[in-house]
């Protein structure tokens, strides 16, 4: 059996969690969560393209632990 490896402050029941909660929305429910992501303060969403990812990754990662 492979062991699963989770990032920090996740483990199977969380991950477990999380999934049952986004397979469990309404497309309604889904629609609100998008838009008061929106509009948080504090907060951009954006589109970058797919190659940037690991980059950007790699950068809030810094940004978090710094």
């Amino acid at each position: 059996m492979i062991e699963q490896k989770f990032p920090p402050g996740l483990d199977e029941d969380r991950v477990r969690e999380v999934l049952a909660h986004y397979e469990g929305q309404t497309e309604d429910e889904q629609f609100a969560e998008i838009e008061a992501a929106r509009e948080a303060e504090g907060m951009t969403l954006m589109a970058i393209p797919t190659e940037l990812v690991p980059e950007v990754r790699a950068l809030l990662a810094r940004k978090q632990s710094a």
